[in-house]
């Protein structure tokens, strides 16, 4: 391996920089004074690591080791330790602008200027919505995503609304849970009263599969064909048709799960539409984003590739117009401030993944109405990504990844694979009303919630780390999105219905759930397991009151008499529990203990239960709640 710093010198042949000589080459061996590893020797030190470490029988053979260390998501797709170029697929991925367009839908990207910043409006009150909508406008934002009817923009108010909107300049995507196609009349009338004709830009919209992917029912497919054959004559720059696949992301879905509905869906869109000029071209695509950067960069990436094969089989290679969408279902209510991180890490994924356009929510968005600063954060966070990271000067940065191209072909084989089954169910709209959908896509979300049960799957302050004293931020509530489709997802729910639970506790009775820690031994010995415990209560809102350092267990069942509950949990080592454990649990019973737990993978006679990583945090906080509410 080696670094180029200067093109088009000589190699001074040392391999070092000589300042004197101004055509000089730097070549940097980095690993020059080092034998080259062979796979072999790193295999046999990642399975001595494990040994070392008692993950592994001295006995288990040659790679063992790694494959203890390769993990399945809930897509099912297996993520190993290590990649190399024999992982890379062999497929070739072409360049940006051409077909398979995996590295970019064109030829120059968001370079330099960066891609469309997207905001979305959910606002019913027609002057804070036009306000809001200046004030992105007018800092940095340069597409307003709308909603439009049921829980946002009413129709007879868009005039309005987007007075400020120059229609030329500034896209407007409409999104309208309801009538659709009304909507999009409404909007084109606008824009014709204005003069705004052929190079009137943005998204109409239609989407009568999402709505009923959300509500369980909606026009036919058919619906939207007049109006997208007008736009395609009248408007050039309008895109009419979306497919959103955000509610199979929202119902928990996998990502392929995710592709193949959108290849699905954008195939029935293509068929209803046979005989119009560059078909795909009235159609752009939303994804989900989330904080996993590298599996959403190779989903965006993957989405390129599948769409360009569907539209070779058209007959005319399409690329695909991304729209990402910071994921709903990553979003907490509790300590609401860490969502500024995930929202930073899914817009530098969308970003790096080459979407077109990007909206990155509020960290609030979850709570209810954002507030104009919660909104200006959002905004900036895409500013300083793509002003100050300079992220969009690299056209697919990802790209040659050994990892993230054997991701991306991944993803693509396991969302033709779903497509085809789509397909073979009817299409979109047969697998949407035959339940196979919310079927298969309830099946990886039983897998997260599982995930995030054992906290497998963490949420920073709230499975982990969590803040009893913290202040809940409120907002104005929001009307309540349309239901009777797929399920709507939402990984913090169950850990914040608990805290909500202690909170409306302590606000009635002054005090919130508690639980004991019947510490043994000094701190030393027990502090580990004790924050462990800690830790996993508080997630669900119970207090955990500490016994501190003890000798006996008449001083655990002193401090136990104070602390007001008949819930304990012992905490220490392996040695110290072999020795006073069972004597412990045996005093704290006749002292009034109903339920006695211990922190570790241990069987202790008089025990109920344990807590340790990987251990089911939600199915211990209701046990806890069962013992305190009795």
């Amino acid at each position: 391996m080696s670094t180029t710093t200067r093109a088009g010198a000589a190699p001074t042949g040392t391999g070092h920089y000589d300042p004197g000589m101004p055509d000089a080459v730097t070549h940097l061996p980095l690993a020059a004074e080092f034998p080259a590893p062979s796979a072999r020797e790193w295999t046999a030190l990642v399975d001595g690591v494990l040994r070392k470490a008692r993950r592994l029988a001295d006995d288990a053979p040659a790679g063992a080791g790694v494959e203890k260390l390769v993990r399945t998501g809930p897509d099912g797709i297996a993520v190993r330790p290590l990649y190399t170029a024999a992982d890379a697929p062999a497929d070739d991925v072409g360049v940006p602008g051409a077909a398979p367009f995996v590295r970019g839908g064109t030829a120059d990207g968001p370079v330099p200027t960066g891609w469309d910043v997207r905001q979305r409006h959910a606002e019913p009150d027609a002057d804070t919505a036009r306000a809001a909508v200046l004030a992105d406008l007018e800092n940095g934002v340069t597409s307003i995503w709308l909603a439009v009817g049921d829980g946002g923009t009413v129709v007879a108010d868009l005039a309005h609304v987007l007075g400020d909107v120059l229609f030329d300049l500034a896209p407007v995507v409409l999104d309208a849970r309801t009538d659709q196609v009304g909507a999009a009349e409404a909007f084109l009338a606008l824009a014709g009263e204005r003069g705004v004709g052929a190079d009137l830009l943005g998204t109409l919209g239609l989407d009568p599969i999402g709505l009923r992917a959300r509500t369980g029912d909606g026009p036919e497919v058919g619906s939207v064909v007049a109006l997208a054959r007008r736009v395609a004559t009248e408007h050039p720059r309008v895109r009419p048709i979306v497919v959103d696949t955000l509610p199979v992301h929202t119902a928990g879905g996998s990502a392929p799960q995710e592709l193949g509905f959108a290849l699905a869906a954008g195939v029935e869109y293509l068929r209803a539409l046979d005989g119009v000029d560059d078909a795909a071209r009235l159609l752009e695509f939303r994804f989900a984003a989330t904080a996993e950067q590298f599996p959403t960069i190779a989903k965006l990436r993957a989405a390129r590739r599948l769409w360009s094969r569907v539209t070779e089989a058209c007959g005319s290679v399409q690329p695909m117009a991304q729209h990402a969408v910071s994921s709903p279902t990553m979003l907490t209510r509790r300590d609401p401030y860490v969502n500024l991180l995930r929202g930073t890490l899914a817009g530098f994924s969308a970003g790096a993944g080459g979407a077109d356009a990007v909206t990155v929510a509020p960290f609030d968005a979850a709570i209810g109405a954002s507030e104009p600063f919660s909104r200006r954060i959002a905004r900036n966070t895409q500013a300083l990504l793509v002003e100050e990271a300079h992220l969009a000067r690299v056209l697919d940065p990802a790209g040659g990844s050994w990892y993230v191209e054997s991701l991306t072909d991944a993803l693509a084989r396991a969302a033709w694979a779903f497509f085809q089954e789509v397909e073979a169910a009817g299409g979109a709209v047969a697998a949407l009303d035959s339940g196979l959908v919310a079927e298969r896509t309830a099946e990886v979300r039983t897998r997260r919630e599982r995930d995030t049960a054992t906290r497998k799957a963490p949420l920073t302050g709230v499975s982990e780390f969590p803040d009893l004293d913290e202040t809940p931020v409120e907002r104005r509530p929001l009307p309540d999105p349309p239901t009777g489709g797929l399920p709507v997802y939402r990984a913090a729910q169950p850990y914040e219905a608990h805290r909500d639970r202690s909170d409306a506790r302590l606000a009635e009775t002054g005090s919130r759930p508690r639980a004991f820690l019947a510490t043994l031994g000094p701190l030393a010995a027990y502090t580990a397991r004790a924050g462990f415990a800690r830790n996993l209560l508080q997630a669900g809102g119970i207090e955990a009151v500490e016994a501190g350092p003890t000798e006996t267990a008449d001083e655990v069942v002193a401090a136990f008499a104070d602390a007001g509950t008949t819930v304990a949990v012992l905490c220490s080592t392996d040695a110290l529990y072999a020795e006073r454990a069972a004597e412990t649990a045996a005093a704290l019973r006749e002292a009034g203990a109903t339920r006695i737990l211990v922190a570790g993978k241990l069987e202790i006679d008089g025990v109920d239960g344990q807590l340790h990583a990987g251990c089911d945090a939600l199915a211990v906080i209701d046990g806890v709640y069962e013992e305190v509410s009795r």
